[in-house]
C-alpha cells in the first residue's frame, strides 16, 4: 500500500511540474511572438523612415538655383539627411526623433522651394524688363540713324540743289579775222578759237556771287585739249581747257566762255562739257570739218 501510494505521489508531482512546464513554455513562445513582432513593426517603420529620407534627400537634389548661399545652404541639408539614414540603417537612432529631424527639413525644403520660386519670378521678371529696355534702345537707335539718315539726305539734296544747272548750250567755231572780227566757221583749218555760250538758270538756293566755271573740250579719242591762256588743272586737280568768273545772283543769266587751243585743231567733232567745280552742269557738241 505504502509504495502504490509513493507512485501516486510521484505521478502527481511530475504531472505538476509537466503542466507547469508547459505553461512556461507556452508564456515564453507568445513573448517571442510578440517580440517578433516588435522587430517586424520597427523594422517596418525603420525602412519608411529611410524610404521618406530618400524621398526628401531627392526632393533636395532636385532643387536648383544660381543663388551660391542658398545652395551652401542646400548642400549642408543634404548632408544632415546622409547622416540621419545612416544612424537609422546602423539602429543607434530613435525613430521618433529622425522623424521629427525630417518634418524639420521637409519644411525647410518647402521654404526653399518658395524662395527659388520667388526668385525665379524674379528673375522673369527682370529679363522681361531687361527685353523691354533692349527694345526701346533698339528703337531709339533705329530712330536716331533714321534721323541721321535724313539729316544726311537733306544735306546731299541742299547741295546738289545749290549746284548750278546750264541750259540753251551752244558751241560754235570762231575765225578771227585780220581786222580783228570774229565770224563763225565750221572749217577746223581756219578756227581760231571756240566759242561756248549757255545759260544758267535760276536758283534761289544756290549762293550769290562769283562763279568760276570751267570748259573741257575732248576730241574724239577723249582727251581733254589744253587751253592757250588757262592753266591746264584747277586747284583741286581737274584738267579743264578754259576758265571764266561770273557774277551770279540767283537768276537766269547768259554768259559765254572762249576756249583758245594751243595750236590748228583737228577735223572731227568735239565734246564740251561745261563744269562748277567739279560737277557738270551742261554740254555741247562740235563738229569742225
Amino acid at each position: 500500500m505504502d509504495s502504490q501510494r509513493i507512485l501516486i505521489a510521484v505521478s502527481a508531482v511530475l504531472a505538476f511540474l509537466c503542466l507547469f512546464l508547459g505553461l512556461q513554455l507556452f508564456q515564453k513562445g507568445e513573448t517571442i511572438e510578440a517580440i517578433e513582432g516588435d522587430n517586424a513593426v520597427l523594422t517596418l517603420e525603420r525602412d519608411q523612415v529611410i524610404f521618406d529620407l530618400e524621398k526628401l534627400r531627392f526632393s533636395y537634389d532636385t532643387l536648383s538655383t544660381e543663388n551660391a548661399l542658398m545652395l551652401a545652404e542646400i548642400a549642408d541639408q543634404r548632408g544632415h539627411i546622409d547622416r540621419l539614414m545612416t544612424r537609422v540603417k546602423n539602429g543607434n537612432w530613435e525613430l521618433g526623433k529622425v522623424k521629427k529631424e525630417a518634418e524639420t527639413l521637409r519644411s525647410i525644403m518647402k521654404g526653399y522651394v518658395a524662395t527659388i520660386d520667388s526668385l525665379n519670378q524674379l528673375n522673369l521678371a527682370l529679363i522681361d524688363e531687361n527685353d523691354q529696355m533692349r527694345a526701346r534702345v533698339e528703337a531709339i537707335q533705329e530712330r536716331n540713324a533714321n534721323l541721321v539718315e535724313r539729316q544726311q539726305n537733306m544735306e546731299e539734296m541742299i547741295v546738289a540743289g545749290q549746284t548750278l544747272q546750264a541750259a540753251e548750250a551752244s558751241a560754235t567755231g570762231i575765225r578771227v579775222l585780220s581786222n580783228g572780227r570774229q565770224r563763225d566757221t565750221d572749217r577746223a583749218s581756219r578756227t581760231s578759237m571756240v566759242k561756248f555760250c549757255f545759260t544758267l538758270l535760276e536758283n534761289r538756293i544756290a549762293k550769290a556771287g562769283t562763279k568760276t566755271l570751267h570748259l573741257q573740250v575732248k576730241n574724239a579719242n577723249g582727251e581733254i585739249l589744253a587751253g592757250e591762256r588757262t592753266a591746264d588743272i584747277t586747284a583741286a586737280g581737274t584738267p579743264v581747257s578754259a576758265t571764266r568768273d561770273v557774277d551770279y545772283n540767283n537768276e537766269r543769266l547768259e554768259a559765254c566762255i572762249f576756249y583758245m587751243p594751243r595750236g590748228t585743231l583737228p577735223a572731227g567733232a568735239y565734246v564740251i562739257e561745261l563744269l562748277e567745280g567739279a560737277e557738270t552742269i551742261g554740254g555741247a557738241q562740235l563738229v569742225l570739218n
